[in-house]
């Protein structure tokens, strides 16, 4: 059966990616603004475990794990995935060229961050960037040593919550406010000393993500858009797709009335390690939580 591998952006577009253990297959099902979406939760959600040189590495457990949670690994594959991993400096020999990027999620949300060369702009629409711009290219350790001496000079984040990420886009300036702040903090790095020199600088040039991500067509107002935190087997969701930033969909609801929110917004990373089938029903029957709501408060919500 096909397991959902989580989100994935491909070409501008949100999908979702999908893999067959039994056929050792891959697919991705692209999901742009306006299709429509109704799916329900089979089964328990199970461990994917590591992906290595561009194929799956099954979890020899077959673990079960949380569906509240965004990790699709267990704590072996997890373990064994971190033992080769850049992102956990284990990794310090990747021989490939590196991006050090500014990314810009809100006011006052402006981060520092680094990606494989090659992989272009595809790290910053799965952390849903609002906008962005290069600041370097050069080896792995040189982009490193850079995003440290933001880090340190600077005190630019390398991380924001996913909570911070959601309210800033609800109350986002105009793009023109955006590109100022991104330059700003684009002059004042390249005027750091201690510069790596083996640091190729980048000029600033600002992206935007807004349209792509659909942004305008989130609900502005606090508490207009509803959250599903968890997903348990059986239930469903029912929606149109209005937006996508990030790992974030954002589901427009219709014919619920009542006190039902308009808009749901999904961490698609929750549909990882799932079996999804077709939806029985015509509404969203998984438990959704208004956003801002009391239960907001002390959650603590986990970084990507």
């Amino acid at each position: 059966m096909w397991r959902c591998t989580g989100p994935r952006w491909s070409g501008g577009v949100f999908g979702l990616g999908w893999y067959h253990p039994e056929r050792g297959e891959e697919r991705r099902s692209a999901l742009p603004a306006g299709k429509p979406l109704a799916f329900a939760v089979e089964g328990e959600r199970r461990c994917l475990g590591v992906r290595r040189a561009g194929r799956w590495i099954l979890c020899p457990h077959a673990a079960v794990l949380d569906g509240a949670g965004a990790r699709d690994q267990c704590a072996d594959c997890a373990r064994l995935d971190r033992s080769r991993s850049v992102a956990a400096d284990t990794m310090a020999d990747d021989p490939r060229p590196y991006g050090v990027y500014l990314a810009y999620f809100g006011p006052g949300l402006l981060k520092v961050g680094i990606t494989a060369a090659e992989r272009g702009a595809a790290r910053l629409l799965e952390q849903g960037a609002v906008g962005y711009s290069w600041l370097g290219r050069g080896p792995l350790m040189a982009a490193r040593r850079a995003e440290a001496l933001l880090g340190s000079a600077l005190a630019v984040r390398d991380r924001f919550g996913k909570a911070e990420k959601r309210a800033a886009r609800r109350a986002l300036p105009p793009a023109a406010e955006r590109a100022a702040a991104l330059a700003a903090l684009h002059e004042e790095a390249r005027s750091l000393p201690g510069w790596p020199e083996a640091l190729r600088a980048a000029p600033y040039a600002y992206v935007d993500h807004s349209e792509v991500f659909g942004l305008d067509r989130i609900p502005a107002e606090p508490g207009a858009a509803g959250e599903v935190r968890a997903l348990r087997a059986g239930e469903e969701i029912v929606g149109q797709v209005v937006a996508a930033a990030g790992a974030d969909l954002y589901l427009g609801q219709e014919g619920q009335g009542g006190e039902a929110v308009p808009v749901v917004v999904v961490d698609a990373r929750l549909l990882s390690g799932r079996v999804l089938r077709a939806a029985a029903g015509k509404v969203t029957t998984a438990d959704v939580v208004r956003a801002g709501s009391a239960a907001d408060e002390g959650r603590q919500e986990g970084l990507f």
